[in-house]
């Protein structure tokens, strides 16, 4: 659980040029970053891993990062920083952090830093929060200010399409930003989202997550209960009132509270959802009793139709017209690792996506499903972050990957001290998949994924890989690896098909909806050995089980 309040407000420079970020390459370091450069501060700062496209991006802007943490990358300094701000990322025994403390210099929080330098100096302050959606929500309702000639300031976490970035320093009033619930640092444990003094609020969903501080679903309540309470009775919130934790957590606002949703009930509703095959959706905008139109978005998936209706609802209180977001939406280039089109090789269609909880990656694999519905698909899934490496969701998973038709899991490359009784166990999420109709290897390497996956995909199949990081390079990896793939002598005689046997749904849990069958039944995942003698297949091979492959 995160502490009770925020601690006393820090004293901050009066003049500040110079400021030392440590931990610049997580998402929201590497955008106050940026957006501290183009302010005119000096910035540098130092991470233990780097990898694009945030690397990319910082090194772009001309922001030094200095690989790895060491107390003489603080001390050698010719001129020692005015500011060092200190990401979640680190921990009190950090170098770095105690060279700081020796120097005496003022560490801060990334929120602290942004609220300070940059939120209390806006007017209207819009935060979106949830559990999931709040980046596309958050570059949707960023882009439809920028169309509508607003000019707005935004911090998010992922790079927007429409803007190349994941943040901007507009010169309008109205300021975006991305709120989390996690903790703000070491010596700021409380909800990011608590230092953001919003004017208005969004709220898409409210699950469990973040299992490495929250114990229970109870206590993300009781944070965003406390976030409702800190509007001003003149602000408003957009809420999905379809979600019944989210009814618990609006009934403590002084301010006014919207409602948005697919169906009936809600203010601002979307009706006669249509999906589009190869596309994203339509469907028709209700407000109360008024028909404000239809929609036509580029993005697929139920789930992106929750978070276009809260980037409306927001739009609207913002005084934005209707038609004016339609338009932007239409235009809308969606957001990195969020549904990404990574290559096309040879017919073969590979993506990226961000999805980790589970509630995302089911959500996601019926999205990719509903925009390829004949395809085969193939989700390959990296179980990385803080939440997904525990027991906790344990059987979840199996039911969120159940909508592919073939599944690889790659082990985590974290270590962990907790007991594996705390640790989902991959190998049952395997075998829970088998059971459920749908097939599945456990293949920890990246690189032998890829192998994997060279000998075994044609032309049609989608790959859908999900990860909350850079999962290795795995995408760019495979995309290249299939462009130097030999290509099939034209000539060549193709062998008959065996007739495609009719698809049947699987008698199990594991299958909460029917799954497109792909065009004929594959040949059990075997990648060649790599550096070491081939095996005899398993015993249980002979008897018609499709062995595992670790």
């Amino acid at each position: 659980m995160t502490a009770a309040e925020r601690r006393p407000p820090p004293l901050f420079p009066q003049e500040i040029e110079r400021i030392y970020m440590i931990g610049v390459c997580g998402t929201g370091m590497g955008s106050l970053a940026g957006m501290l450069r183009v302010a005119g501060y000096e910035v540098m700062g130092s991470d233990q891993n780097t990898y694009p496209p945030m690397s990319d991006l910082l090194a772009s802007q001309g922001i030094e990062i200095l690989k790895g943490w060491d107390a003489q990358n603080l001390l050698r300094l010719e001129t020692p920083p005015d500011l060092v701000v200190v990401g979640n990322v680190c921990r009190v025994d950090n170098p770095e952090v105690l060279a700081a403390l020796e120097l005496g210099i003022v560490s801060v929080s990334f929120p602290e830093t942004l609220r300070e330098l940059f939120l209390l100096k806006s007017k209207k302050r819009v935060v979106i929060s949830g559990t999931h959606g709040k980046t596309t929500t958050s570059s949707l309702v960023a882009w439809f200010l920028e169309h509508a000639g607003y000019d707005p300031s935004f911090m998010i976490g992922g790079v927007a399409g429409n803007f190349g970035s994941n943040y901007k320093l507009g010169q309008g009033d109205i300021f975006v930003v991305e709120g989390d619930e996690y903790d703000s640092a070491y010596f700021d444990k409380v909800p990011k989202f608590w230092h953001y003094a919003p004017n208005t609020l969004a709220i898409t969903n409210i699950e469990y997550d973040h299992a490495d501080i929250y114990k229970n679903v109870e206590e993300i309540i009781e944070v965003f209960e406390r976030l409702v309470e800190m509007l001003p009775p003149t602000g408003r919130i957009w809420a999905n009132l379809k979600d019944a934790n989210i009814r618990r957590v609006v009934k403590s606002a002084a301010c006014s509270v919207h409602g948005f949703g697919v169906g009936t009930g809600v203010e601002l509703k979307a009706q006669n959802l249509k999906f589009v095959e190869g596309g994203g959706a339509t469907f028709d905008v209700q407000r109360s009793a008024t028909r404000l139109g239809t929609l036509e978005s580029p993005l697929p998936g139920t789930h992106n139709v929750y978070n276009v209706l809260t980037a409306l609802g927001v739009g609207l209180s913002l005084g934005l017209r209707f038609e004016s977001m339609a338009e932007a939406l239409a235009a809308f280039k969606g957001v990195k690792k969020r549904q990404e089109l990574i290559d096309v090789v040879d017919g073969i269609t590979i993506y990226d996506d961000f999805a980790h909880h589970p509630t995302a990656v089911r959500e996601t694999v019926r999205a990719i499903r509903d925009r390829h519905p004949t395809s085969r698909l193939w989700g390959i899934f990296e179980a990385k972050s803080n939440t997904s490496r525990r027991a906790v969701f344990q059987a979840d998973y199996p039911i969120a990957l159940a909508g592919c038709d073939q599944v690889i899991l790659s082990a985590p490359w974290k270590q962990d001290s907790l007991p594996s009784s705390d640790l989902i166990d991959l190998d049952k999420v395997v075998a829970d998949l088998q059971a459920g109709g749908t097939e599945a290897w456990l293949i920890p390497s990246v690189d032998d994924i890829v192998a994997a996956l060279l000998e075994q995909l044609e032309a049609g199949d989608v790959v859908l890989g999900l990860s909350g990081s850079a999962f290795g390079g795995l995408h760019r990896k495979l995309a290249a690896a299939l462009h130097q793939r030999p290509k099939e002598p034209v000539a060549a005689v193709a062998k008959p098909e065996t007739p495609a046997k009719p698809h049947r749904r699987p008698a199990s849990e594991f299958a909460p909806r029917p799954r497109r069958t792909s065009r004929r039944r594959r040949t059990p995942l075997q990648p060649k050995p790599r550096g070491r003698r081939p095996q005899r297949p398993q015993a249980s091979r002979r008897r018609g089980r499709k062995p595992v492959v670790r």
